[in-house]
């Protein structure tokens, strides 16, 4: 992973002066794992670093269309060098609600995290893009129940279906700089 963060560190800043690193691939492959390590890893090389995922927007009934919250709320005021804020979608007894305020300051390096990060809209901005993948469709679903829960079974399914016409639409993995294979067995 080090020469990927060191690409991702001489990249060229799209979004104003910040670099955006976009993790992207299907639900249940490791992507919050793996931004998690890599906000590690850049930290730990002395660079101030947000982390801005896609579960902080999205609901079952709203798996894409949020974009224009994250947009107006975090990217618009970073690209012009001012620090962002969303609410943060929190899930009681498997409601979604508006949650709590997130701040966001502005960072050398934004990584977005999650399912549709690295859509067509954003790639002008992005510095870089990775697709994690490795698992099959079975073993993507069963890591998701295992996080999430027997009860959601059926919302994941109908997700993952969805994902994966959102993926072939949007040519996600088609445009990524680098794929990380993850492999959970």
């Amino acid at each position: 992973m080090d020469a990927e963060l060191d690409a991702l560190r001489a990249s060229a800043a799209k979004l104003g002066g910040v670099r955006v690193l976009a993790i992207d691939g299907p639900s249940g492959v490791g992507k919050s794992t793996l931004a998690a390590e890599v906000v590690s890893a850049l930290r730990a090389a002395g660079a101030s670093v947000e982390l801005v995922a896609s579960d902080d927007f999205a609901t079952w009934a709203d798996p894409v269309s949020w974009w224009p919250c994250l947009v107006s709320g975090v990217l618009e005021p970073l690209s012009l060098g001012r620090p962002g804020r969303y609410r943060k979608m929190v899930w009681a007894d498997r409601v979604p609600r508006l949650g709590p305020w997130v701040d966001v300051a502005v960072p050398e390096i934004l990584v977005l995290e999650g399912v549709s990060t690295g859509r067509a809209s954003m790639r002008p901005a992005l510095s870089r893009l990775w697709w994690v993948d490795g698992l099959s469709p079975a073993e993507l679903l069963e890591r998701a129940v295992a996080r999430d829960g027997e009860a959601d079974r059926g919302s994941l399914s109908e997700w993952q279906a969805f994902e994966r016409g959102w993926f072939t639409v949007d040519n996600t993995r088609l445009h990524a700089d680098h794929t990380v294979l993850r492999a959970f067995r």
